[in-house]
């Protein structure tokens, strides 16, 4: 019998041609998790986290964030992601901020099949998430998109936000560099002709008179403010502890992906006023998936304050890993990596 094995390996412009960078097909991809998830058809270690230090130094010396899981339905897949996040790369070594690789396992065998960049997959289907998202909870008519943070993040929320919300014309782009804000606006203008763009001055004016408006930083300290935010708004909180709480307190539905696994990571502002005594989680009025499967009500007027909060789950790494792998085998893309001609040992 031939027991040597080989690996796939997919590179970033691989998984590119496969699919990794077209968000409507990403965001369908995530609402099938999320509508797995909440049907418990899953199975989600808690996220492990490698730092040097307390919480509080993630944003200025990164971590390292190992994310497992296996999901059903017609993915059925078992794998991990691997990922790092440095705030000081951009600006020391001209670096992503943040990146990685997934490895999914064979799933009769366990043995690992395929190795792929994750830096894509992992920007991508955070921003779907927020596609989803923007399609269950935001106006139909939503014409004003606010965004604090003008790094890589923002550019995918960006994306996923006009694939679900036809009539946005007007973005609010604010950042603490005003030249990353005005780079981001001269290239995301070029992929959205129809919508115009403009630097906020603050994170007031970007959140004041939106219909939508995303947090993705890297802040140590609360930015939104309560007096900011508009009736009938949706806040989709991507970064860490971003609010003040009354921003939470005010919100008419607070919706997030998973509060166990919000609770556990521990950073984001939910779980620090709830670790503080300040939260009660029957004030949560779901999870996504619920209201993705129809068990619970989206939007339900144009006058609702929502808040949605995720902690990011490895189950959605690995199910959109598994399709651009499924594409890569039917391309006969990418590269074998022979890991053994014969095992040490059996």
């Amino acid at each position: 019998m031939d027991s040597h094995l080989e690996l796939l390996f997919l590179s970033q412009d691989d998984v590119k041609k496969c699919g990794g960078d077209d968000m409507k097909y990403i965001i369908d991809i995530i609402e099938e998790v999320i509508s797995l998830h909440d049907k418990n058809d899953y199975i989600l270690p808690s996220k492990s986290t490698l730092r040097w230090g307390s919480i509080d130094t993630e944003t200025t010396s990164g971590r390292i964030n190992s994310m497992p899981g296996y999901i059903g339905g017609n993915f059925k897949a078992s794998g991990i992601k691997w990922i790092s996040g440095n705030p000081t790369n951009p600006f020391k070594y001209n670096l992503p901020r943040a990146a990685g690789v997934i490895l999914l396992n064979d799933t009769e065998t366990l043995l690992p099949e395929v190795i792929m960049d994750g830096t894509l997959i992992s920007a991508m289907r955070t921003g779907a998430v927020s596609g989803v998202v923007a399609k269950h909870l935001a106006k139909k008519q939503s014409k004003v998109l606010g965004l604090i943070g003008a790094g890589v993040q923002n550019r995918t929320q960006l994306q996923a936000i006009l694939a679900v919300c036809p009539h946005i014309e007007y973005v609010k782009v604010t950042d603490l560099d005003e030249v990353r804000a005005q780079i981001f606006c001269d290239e995301m203008s070029l992929l959205s002709q129809n919508v115009k763009f403009e630097i906020a001055s603050n994170a007031e004016e970007a959140v004041r008179g939106s219909d939508i408006f995303i947090t993705a930083t890297v802040t140590e300290k609360p930015i939104v403010q309560k007096e900011w935010v508009d009736e009938g708004s949706l806040y989709i909180h991507v970064g860490s502890h971003e609010c003040e709480f009354n921003v939470i307190r005010q919100a008419d539905k607070i919706v997030v992906d998973d509060w166990e696994e919000l609770k556990h990571r521990g950073v984001e502002t939910i779980p620090i006023m709830y670790s503080e005594g300040c939260f009660d989680p029957q004030d949560i009025y779901a999870e996504l998936g619920a209201i993705v499967n129809g068990y619970k009500k989206g939007r339900e007027n144009n006058r609702e304050r929502i808040y949605f909060n995720s902690v990011g789950m490895g189950i959605e790494d690995v199910a959109v890993a598994k399709c651009i792998y499924n594409k890569a085998q039917e391309k006969g893309m990418g590269k074998r990596l022979n890991l053994w001609e014969a095992p040490a040992f059996i």
